[in-house]
C-alpha cells in the first residue's frame, strides 16, 4: 500500500470517545418556545443528574476512552484496518504523533451560583479548544473581529455566545453590545426558505433538489435562498442540513441530500455556496450522525447514543461536512445526540480534533436549540455559541444572559471565565469566531435590520411594528418551478403513456387527496404537521409558510381546459370513497392517481408517525386506492409525492399501472413543475437519491423504536453496524436486487455511451511527495485533481433531453471497500440526434481511504475500476487503471 498521509494527524491514534456523567438538561426542538416547553430537570439551583446506563459506563467521577475500531476485518465491504507498514511509506501533515486524549466528566454537585457547576472536576482539566487561524482567507476578517473583541467586557462577550431566547424577532437570537452599537445575531431556519414569516418563498425540498443530480441548480437554489435570507435581515441561515438517509424511515430525510455521502457532500457545498455568496452565513447542521427522531432527545427520554468506528465515520457520515468546510461554511450545528457515548455539544473529538483541527474549520459552532448540557465540557470542547441559551424562562435578565441565572452559559459561563476555571483566551476563541464569520461574509456593511418577527405575520403587536411584510421573493418561482421538474423522476412508462398525447384525452380522472388542496389552507397545521391534500414539504422546524401552493389538479385543469375546452375532467378527492373511485375511473380513458407519504421533525405526531415513519407503505390508504382505480382503468398514470422511499410492490408492476411519476416535495410550485414533465415541456431526468427495495428488511439498518431498558436515564444505543455499507452500497455488496437502485431514473429518449478514457495526472510518487499545506476541508493536497475521465454520451432517441452521468469507484479489493461508491456525475442537456463530451475528474479524497492506525487517508495499492453509468446499476463503460 503507497501511504499518503495527506489530512493533518488527528490527535486520536482511534476515534476515542469518553463515556460520560454530567448534568443532564433533556434538549428538545427549535419550537420549545412556540409550543410553551420549559426545560426539565433544573430546579431551586439544583441539578438533575443523568447515568450512562451502558455496559461500559465509568463510575463517577473518572475518565476511560473508548476505542471505535474493533478488530480489523472485512467481509461484503465492511470496516478492514489497513496497516501502513511493509513498503509503505507514511506522511504527516505539521502536528506531532498520535495522543490519546481522555474526556473528562462533571460533577454533580449543585452551586449557589446557579443550576451548573462552574468548576471543574478536581485535577480534571481541558486544553484550549483549537484558536481560529484566519485560514483559507479568512486572515482579514479574524483581524477585524480580534479587533473588536478587544473592546468587549466578558460580560458583553457572554451577551453575544448566549442566546437570549425571547428577546428578538427570530427562531434564535444572541444579545446585543450597546456600547458598541452592535444589534446581535439573527439565526433563523429553514432548508427551504425563510421560516414563519410571509412574502418569502418555499423552495424544493432538499432531498428534490439533490434528485436533480444538477450542482448548477443547487447553486442557483442556495442562491436563491440566500438573497431571501438577507432581505428579511437573517445573519445566519440555518442549513443545509446533510446528515445521510442511513435508515429508510428516519423523518427528516427529505431535509438532506439522500443516502450517499458524496451526491450529499456536492449538495451541501453548492448550497453552501450559494447562500454565503448573498453574505448570509451558512449553518451545517446536525453535526453528528443525528439521524433518526426516536430517542433524539426530550419527551422524557435521554438522547441516543450513534456509535459508530473511525473509518465510517470520515468516509461517509464525515464527507459531507468536510465538503462544507472546504466550500468556507460559516457556522456548523452541533446535534442532540450523543456519539459514542458523549454528548455532540461537548465531543471534543468531533468538534475539536476533527472539525477544528483536521478540517481546520473556521467558523462557531453553534448548538442546536438546547442540545448543549454542560459548562465546562461544552465550552473546553469546542462550542462556541450556546443557543437558545434558556434565559428565558422565567428569569428576569432573559434580556442579558450575562446576568441570567438559567442557563448552562450565561452567569454560568461569565463566572468561570472570572475565576479562571476557563481560560478567557478559549472564550475570546468563541466570540471571535462568530464575529469573524459576522466580518467574513460583509455583514458590516450594510447588513440589512431584521424586519420580520417569526412569532406572527401580523404588523404590529401591542401598538409596536414587528414586521414590515418585504417581499423577498422575486422571480424565484421559476426556478422553483425549473428544479419541481428536473427533480421528478419517471420510474415506469408503457404503452407510450408519457408525455401525455392531449388529443386522445377525453375523459380524464384525477384522483387521490394529494391531488387537491388542503381543505384549511396549506399553512393551517403549524410548521405543516399534517397531511391534507397535495404534499409539498415534510413537518418541523425545517418548513416554511407557502405564500401559495399550486396544486396538481389545478394545474392540470386549467392547462387541459386552456387547450381542450370540451375534455372531460373528474375528480375524487376522498381516498377512502372507493365507489366514487371505482365510477370515475371505470369513466375515464386516463386516469390519474395521486398518493404520498409524509414524515418530519419528532416534536409533532402525525397519525402516530413520531417524526420517523412507522412504516414504508403510502398514507391514506395510495396502495389500495392506486389498485382500484388501475382495476378499472387500463391508462393509470401514479404520481407519488413522498419524502423518501416507499415500497411499490403491490402495484408497480399493474399491466393497467402505464406510467409511475416520483415527483417528492416540489415546494409551492408543485402542481406547474408536474405539469411540464406531463406534457413533455420538460424530459424527466431526477434520479434516485436512494434505493426503492422490494422489502423493508432488504435496507441494512432501521429505526430504532424501542428499547427494552425504560429507566429514565438509560442512552438508547445505536450502533452503526453496517460500516461502509449505506443504502447501494449493501445492496450490491449482499448481492440484493432493489426495485429501483440508486441513481435510477428514466427519459423520454435514449442515450448511448462511449469513448471512455482515463487519464492519470499524477502518480503515487508525486503525490506521496505533496504533502500540502492545511486549510479548511484539511490538507490541500487532498482536494487536488488525481484522474480524469471522459466519455460521450449521444441522444439516439426522439426527444431533446438531460442526461446524469455517474461515475462510481471500485477499489482495489485490499483497501475492503464496497463494491462500487458514487464518485462523480454531471448533468448536460443533449439535442436528439446529438453527442457531448463529459468529463469528470477524481480528486485525491476520492481515491483514498481514511486508515485510522495512521490517522491519515490513503490510497490503496492495486488495480481501480472506473465504471460510467445512467445508475448504479445500469453500467455502460469500465476501464481499470493503477498510479
Amino acid at each position: 500500500m503507497k501511504s499518503l498521509a495527506l489530512l493533518l494527524p488527528c490527535l486520536l491514534a482511534t476515534f476515542t470517545l469518553a463515556h460520560q456523567q454530567h448534568n443532564v438538561r433533556r434538549p428538545f426542538s427549535h419550537h420549545a418556545r412556540a409550543l410553551g416547553i420549559k426545560p426539565t430537570g433544573a430546579a431551586n439551583g439544583t441539578t438533575a443528574a443523568g447515568t450512562v446506563a451502558h455496559p461500559a459506563a465509568q463510575p463517577n467521577g473518572t475518565n476511560s476512552t473508548t476505542p471505535l475500531d474493533s478488530p480489523a476485518s472485512s467481509k461484503n465491504g465492511t470496516l478492514s484496518t489497513p496497516k501502513v507498514s511493509g513498503n509503505g511509506t507514511s506522511l504527516r501533515g505539521s502536528s506531532g504523533s498520535n495522543t490519546t486524549l481522555n474526556t473528562t466528566t462533571t460533577t454533580t454537585s449543585s452551586t449557589a451560583a446557579g443550576i451548573v457547576p462552574v468548576t471543574s472536576p478536581t485535577g480534571a482539566t481541558l486544553p484550549n479548544s483549537k484558536p481560529i487561524s484566519g485560514d483559507g482567507g479568512w486572515t482579514a476578517a479574524v483581524a477585524k473581529a480580534k479587533a473588536f473583541v478587544s473592546k468587549l467586557t466578558i460580560d458583553e462577550k457572554v451577551n453575544l455566545t448566549t442566546g437570549v431566547d425571547t428577546i428578538g424577532r427570530c427562531v434564535g437570537n444572541t444579545g446585543r453590545v450597546t456600547r458598541l452599537n452592535f444589534d446581535g445575531f439573527c439565526f433563523e431556519d429553514s432548508p427551504v426558505g425563510v421560516r414563519d414569516t410571509d412574502y418569502a418563498s418555499v423552495f424544493p425540498s432538499a432531498v428534490n433538489v439533490a434528485t436533480t443530480w444538477d450542482k448548477n441548480l443547487m447553486l442557483k437554489r442556495g442562491t436563491a435562498m440566500g438573497a431571501e435570507f438577507r432581505g428579511k435581515g437573517v445573519n445566519v441561515a440555518l442549513g443545509p442540513m446533510m446528515n445521510l438517509a442511513r435508515d429508510v424511515a428516519a423523518g427528516r430525510n427529505w431535509e438532506g441530500g439522500g443516502a450517499d455521502p458524496f451526491l450529499s457532500g456536492v449538495h451541501a457545498s453548492q448550497n453552501i455556496q450559494g447562500i454565503q455568496s448573498q453574505g448570509v452565513i451558512a449553518c451545517a447542521k446536525h453535526y453528528a450522525l443525528n439521524e433518526q427522531e426516536h430517542f433524539r432527545g426530550g419527551s422524557g427520554s435521554e438522547a441516543y447514543s450513534s456509535n459508530i468506528d473511525d473509518r465510517t465515520f470520515h468516509e461517509d457520515q464525515l464527507w459531507p461536512f468536510a465538503e462544507s468546510v472546504k466550500a468556507g461554511v460559516g457556522s456548523v450545528m452541533c446535534a442532540y445526540n450523543r456519539v459514542n457515548q458523549t454528548s455532540a455539544c461537548e465531543n471534543r473529538r468531533l468538534l475539536n480534533d476533527i472539525l477544528k483541527e483536521e478540517l481546520d474549520f473556521q467558523g462557531f459552532v453553534l448548538s442546536d436549540w438546547a442540545a448543549v448540557v454542560s459548562l465546562y465540557p461544552s465550552v473546553m470542547n469546542g462550542a462556541d455559541v450556546n443557543m437558545p441559551g434558556f434565559v428565558a424562562y422565567g428569569d428576569p435578565d432573559e434580556g442579558n444572559p450575562a446576568a441570567a441565572n438559567n442557563s448552562y452559559w450565561g452567569l454560568q459561563l461569565g463566572n468561570a471565565v472570572k475565576n479562571g476555571t476557563i481560560p478567557e483566551s478559549r472564550f475570546d476563541d468563541m466570540v471571535t469566531r462568530l464575529m469573524a464569520a459576522y466580518y467574513q461574509f460583509g455583514q458590516d456593511k450594510g447588513f440589512p435590520a431584521v424586519n420580520f418577527d417569526y412569532t406572527t405575520e401580523e404588523t404590529s403587536v401591542n401598538g409596536t411594528i414587528v414586521n414590515e411584510h418585504v417581499n423577498v421573493q422575486g422571480d424565484h418561482y421559476k426556478l422553483i418551478r425549473e428544479i419541481g421538474g428536473a427533480s421528478t423522476i419517471l420510474l415506469k412508462n408503457t404503452k407510450q403513456t408519457l408525455p401525455i398525447n392531449l388529443s386522445k384525452v377525453k375523459n380524464l380522472a384525477i384522483l387521490g387527496s394529494d391531488a387537491g388542496p388542503n381543505p384549511d389552507g396549506p399553512n393551517s397545521c403549524s410548521d405543516r404537521g399534517c397531511d391534507q391534500g397535495t404534499l409539498a414539504l415534510g413537518w418541523g422546524s425545517g418548513t416554511a409558510n407557502f405564500p401559495y401552493l399550486v396544486t396538481p389538479y389545478e394545474a392540470i385543469q386549467t392547462y387541459v381546459h386552456s387547450k381542450q375546452p370540451d375534455t372531460i375532467i373528474q375528480s375524487v378527492f376522498d381516498d377512502f370513497d372507493y365507489a366514487a373511485v371505482n365510477q370515475t375511473a371505470s369513466q375515464a380513458d386516463t386516469c390519474m392517481v395521486f398518493a404520498n407519504a409524509d414524515s418530519g421533525e419528532g416534536y409533532i405526531t402525525v397519525d402516530t408517525n413520531a417524526g420517523d415513519r412507522n412504516n414504508l407503505t403510502l398514507w391514506h390508504g395510495g396502495d389500495d386506492l392506486i389498485l382500484i382505480t388501475a382495476s378499472q382503468c387500463a391508462n393509470t398514470i401514479v404520481v407519488l409525492h413522498t419524502v423518501g422511499a416507499v415500497l411499490v410492490e403491490p402495484w408497480y408492476d399493474h399491466p393497467n399501472v402505464t406510467a409511475i411519476l416520483y415527483a417528492g416535495l416540489p415546494g409551492q410550485e408543485s402542481g406547474n413543475a408536474l405539469l411540464d414533465v406531463l406534457i413533455g415541456t420538460v424530459n424527466p431526468s431526477g434520479r434516485l437519491p436512494y434505493t426503492i427495495a422490494k422489502n423493508r428488511s432488504d435496507y441494512p439498518s432501521d429505526i430504532l423504536y424501542t428499547v427494552s431498558n425504560t429507566s429514565s436515564d438509560y442512552i438508547p444505543q445505536i450502533d452503526y453496524t453496517e460500516k461502509l455499507n449505506i443504502d447501494y452500497r449493501h445492496f450490491d455488496s449482499a448481492n440484493i436486487e432493489p426495485r429501483y437502485e440508486f441513481g435510477f431514473g428514466m427519459s423520454y429518449t435514449n442515450f448511448s455511451y462511449s469513448g471512455l478514457s482515463v487519464k492519470m495526472l499524477a502518480t503515487a510518487s508525486s503525490l506521496a511527495s505533496d504533502q500540502g499545506s492545511t486549510q479548511p476541508g484539511g490538507i490541500t493536497s487532498l482536494y487536488a485533481d488525481a484522474v480524469t475521465v471522459s466519455f460521450t454520451v449521444k441522444n439516439t432517441g426522439a426527444y431533446d433531453g438531460n442526461e446524469v452521468a455517474q461515475l462510481y469507484l471500485g477499489f482495489p479489493a485490499s483497501a475492503h471497500e464496497p463494491p462500487r461508491v458514487l464518485r462523480g456525475f454531471e448533468r448536460q442537456l443533449i439535442k436528439k440526434g446529438q453527442s457531448a463530451k463529459f468529463s469528470i475528474s477524481l480528486r485525491v479524497k476520492d481515491i483514498s481511504i481514511w486508515d485510522t492506525p495512521s490517522q491519515a487517508w490513503v490510497i490503496p495499492d492495486g488495480k481501480f475500476t472506473i465504471y460510467i453509468g445512467s445508475s448504479s446499476r445500469q453500467l455502460h463503460l469500465t476501464k481499470t487503471f493503477s498510479l
